[in-house]
């Protein structure tokens, strides 16, 4: 595997201005990694001077993009809204598609209140359906991440990988969002992963200590079923990103090696 990271781990420098797109790219190059995750919601716009200017510069730095990401919700129980994300999904693949990026992270979305799991099960997979149609005309790959909701477990993950069964769709498989029997659950996604998500600990509501993700093991489980992509660090604890994510990544390319 190779080490990519998130924009979303550098989210505050971007958010306030601290840190752009392109200091990002250099930053990823300076720690190590051979790979970014462009994250849609710090991009300052989406014309195609941007995307050329961004693809030109990771390619400087040396470092692939090795995935986009959105926040998608696909479970919405509005049809309206449900179009605003299949159209900025659409759109964004097409971004994903200049940038040269391999992979697309999306979100299934969670169950609302007075809606019943199956209208939102039936939601999601008629909506990524047609995404994964348009993302494999595209010559891109969406990969929904196990994110909470209707993708909270494995099992539930799988259901909807299943039912949509179409090779436009894979699995981001998010290491730090399974919340009990973690590698059991690891192993019975891995074989459908196309990109990957690295946390640096297990956030399980029920532990009094938060644990450490055991990436030797992570590795394992990976190696067992081909996975040679990339695994992109989401970092999202306290301490500052600009401390905590070289040390990380350290720590991970040992893992890697």
């Amino acid at each position: 595997m190779k080490l990519s990271c998130c924009a979303y781990s550098y989210r505050n420098a971007l958010r306030d201005g601290a840190m752009t797109l392109f200091d990002f790219l250099r930053t990823c190059r300076e720690i190590g990694c051979a790979g970014v995750e462009l994250t849609a919601y710090y991009f300052p716009d989406t014309e195609r001077g941007t995307l050329n200017d961004l693809k030109r510069a990771a390619h400087r730095e040396g470092v692939a993009i090795s995935g986009t990401a959105v926040g998608s919700d696909f479970a919405h129980p509005d049809a309206a809204k449900r179009a605003e994300f299949l159209a900025m999904t659409r759109a964004w693949i097409e971004h994903s598609v200049v940038l040269g990026a391999p992979t697309m992270r999306v979100f299934a979305g969670g169950i609302r209140e007075g809606q019943t799991e199956a209208e939102a099960f039936q939601n999601v997979v008629s909506a990524l359906q047609e995404c994964a149609e348009i993302a494999w005309n595209a010559g891109v790959t969406l990969a929904l991440e196990n994110h909470g909701g209707l993708t909270e477990t494995a099992e539930g993950t799988l259901q909807i990988l299943k039912a949509v069964n179409h090779p436009g769709l894979g699995l981001n498989l998010d290491f730090g969002n399974f919340r009990t029997d973690v590698y059991t659950q690891f192993a019975a996604c891995a074989p459908y992963a196309v990109a990957t998500h690295a946390k640096a600990v297990i956030h399980n509501p029920g532990a009094s200590v938060l644990e450490p993700v055991d990436y030797a093991r992570v590795r394992q489980i990976m190696d067992s079923v081909g996975y040679r992509g990339y695994l992109a660090i989401e970092y999202e604890e306290q301490e500052p990103a600009e401390v905590a994510v070289p040390r990380f990544a350290a720590q991970l390319l040992t893992h890697l090696a």
